[in-house]
């Protein structure tokens, strides 16, 4: 993350603060200032709310004044990246303060026109939270708007698990409420509109899967050329945890299969290292077989208990009679996302849901 951090820097809170103090002429920025010489050690989520803070003191405390200068800031093309974060950030936190409804609503459009800069996906969630629906009142309607980057903000902004992003309560216990922004979008024009929509729809798998299945249903129905990509990938967690709808409406039905025990090509993986495998798959049954071919990791952890994770392998037809070998090298190197832990492991197939007998190994530290 230590790259990630640098992205708001001291040469960042300097052009800030010019741009600021240009589109609000006679105020000064000394807060802001100081901040340069505060940022090491902080990671960007904490620079993002020094910066934030130092705002909120140096800026009128009226969200309509503070607003104004940010709208003026945007006349600036130099008004972009990664400093448009903390400005989101305080603008909500401004319009928040009074709560009343001019503000909260005026602050969803300076979003919408602050997100091409960079994204308003962090700081919508503060008010999602605040007041879901009224929020999502009019993110529905941005799905319509001319800009795509504010179409993707409607679907990015109010996903369950948002990357870096605070947790909304009411995004899971209501998984239902963001569906029509789903619906009015699965069929956007641009493609990072779409793979937002795949996403959002991942999320709602975790805690929603018959609504998501029910939902990917409905666009099927009403296709077009990109559709059944949205649907692969908003079901690719589902698929991976052999939910029944999930397979059947991708076309992976139950079918007759034979399926080896991986063939390993070590039984001793020295950390960092990769392990290669290999299965086959034979259909034995009458009839055409669509698979869809994932392999489990049951990974030791701290207390020696295992812990499995699905990986996807491929997808493919067989004839009735015909086998086919899938293989690949399974990388071990630590991670801030994943640590690993020595002793025994296992590795497992799994196809169209089912899992298959296994092979042991041990990983080495």
């Amino acid at each position: 993350m230590g790259v990630m951090n640098e992205l708001i820097n001291p040469g960042v809170v300097g052009s800030l603060g010019r741009i600021l103090a240009a589109a609000s002429p006679g105020r000064r920025f000394p807060q802001l200032a100081g901040t340069a010489g505060q940022l090491d050690g902080l990671g960007l989520r904490e620079r993002t709310d020094l910066l934030s803070s130092a705002l909120l003191t140096d800026l009128p405390a009226d969200y309509t004044a503070a607003a104004a200068v940010f709208r003026q800031a945007l006349k600036d093309p130099d008004f972009t990246g990664w400093m448009i974060w903390p400005v989101s950030e305080a603008a909500a936190t401004l319009a928040l303060a009074r709560r009343g409804p001019a503000d909260f609503e005026d602050c969803l459009s300076l979003l919408a026109e602050l997100t091409p800069r960079l994204t308003g996906e962090f700081a919508i969630r503060r008010l999602l939270d605040a007041d879901l629906d009224r929020a999502l009142t009019v993110i529905q309607r941005w799905t319509s708007h001319p800009d795509w980057q504010v179409r993707r903000l409607a679907s990015e902004g109010t996903r369950a698990y948002l990357p870096w992003a605070i947790r909304v309560p009411g995004l899971t216990a209501r998984p239902a409420a963001t569906l029509p922004i789903l619906d009015a979008l699965y069929r956007d024009p641009v493609e990072d509109v779409r793979r937002s929509v795949a996403n959002h729809l991942n999320d709602l798998a975790r805690h929603a899967p018959d609504e998501v299945v029910a939902a990917a249903a409905r666009w099927l129905a009403e296709p077009d050329a990109n559709t059944a990509r949205v649907v692969r990938h908003g079901l690719r967690t589902l698929v991976k945890k052999a939910h029944p709808g999930a397979l059947e409406l991708l076309g992976f039905a139950p079918a007759s299969l034979a399926v080896t025990p991986p063939r390993l090509d070590r039984t001793v993986v020295e950390l960092p290292g990769d392990l290669g495998f290999d299965f086959d798959v034979a259909n034995t049954g009458p009839a055409e077989a669509r698979i869809a071919v994932d392999y489990v990791v049951h990974y030791a952890k701290a207390n020696g208990v295992l812990a499995d994770k699905v990986f996807k392998l491929g997808t493919a037809v067989l004839g009735p009679g015909e086998s086919r070998t899938f293989s690949k090298r399974h990388a071990f190197r630590q991670m801030t996302t994943r640590v690993h832990h020595p002793g025994d492991h296992a590795l497992q197939p799994q196809v169209n849901g089912v899992r298959y007998p296994g092979a042991g190994f041990t990983v080495l530290t």
